[in-house]
């Protein structure tokens, strides 16, 4: 099966900009789809039709903006966006997701939304994070994938090689600054599957001007 990727999106610029990302991830032969996180019913069943068909004109408009209006799409009832989408990744057997940055971030630096940090600290995927401003010029590969491996783990080494594989460029070591896709292997300690970030890689973060991929504790990500 392919690598499948979620992009959690809402319409905005930001979200357009983990969009960007996602469909040029997709491009080393992933599968993508969209999501919506919806937070709570409507209490009269014509305003509840009206924000279900609200919610599905948004994604379609997201797909149909990039050129694939038959992705699959998912309008999901959560109170929290994070809880909805990694239970919506854990049902699809997912294996990404995608997110923008916050609000007001500066255009090509990365600040992990509210819900992408949450889903930083004990997550069950590996997380895609978009700079802001990504969307106004997506490049058609990364030329240089920086891995930054933690305490022995390969799977940032084996997830830049595959993206390298796929995509083109070459992969390179603990060289950040001059990175266009930053890979980012979790903590040591951290149970196999799941995602957290070592104070190290979250300074790298900070410092980023390119998109990033965290990856789950021994959990590669295949692409091609």
């Amino acid at each position: 099966m392919p690598t499948k990727i979620i992009v959690s999106y809402d319409g905005t610029d930001h979200d357009r900009d983990a969009l960007a990302l996602g469909k040029l991830l997709a491009n080393g032969g992933a599968s993508l789809e969209l999501a919506y996180v919806r937070h709570s019913l409507e209490a009269q069943s014509g305003r509840e039709r009206f924000a279900e068909n609200e919610a599905e004109e948004l994604l379609a408009a997201g797909a149909a903006s990039v050129g694939l209006p038959d992705l699959p799409r998912h309008v999901v009832l959560s109170g929290s966006t994070a809880e909805g989408l990694r239970d919506l990744a854990v049902s699809e057997n997912a294996d990404m997701i995608v997110f923008g940055s916050e609000y007001r971030t500066a255009p090509k630096h990365v600040d992990p939304q509210a819900s992408a940090r949450r889903l930083l600290n004990g997550g069950p995927v590996a997380l895609a994070l978009a700079p802001s401003a990504f969307a106004s010029s997506p490049p058609e590969r990364f030329e240089t994938i920086v891995a930054i491996t933690e305490d022995g783990d390969p799977s940032a080494l084996e997830t830049a090689e595959s993206v390298a594989r796929a995509l083109g460029g070459s992969v390179a070591r603990d060289q950040s600054r001059d990175a266009e896709l930053l890979v980012l292997g979790t903590k040591p300690g951290i149970p196999t599957g799941r995602v957290t970030l070592s104070a190290a890689s979250e300074y790298l973060i900070d410092l980023a001007t390119c998109p990033v991929l965290v990856l789950p504790r021994g959990v590669a990500v295949s692409f091609g």
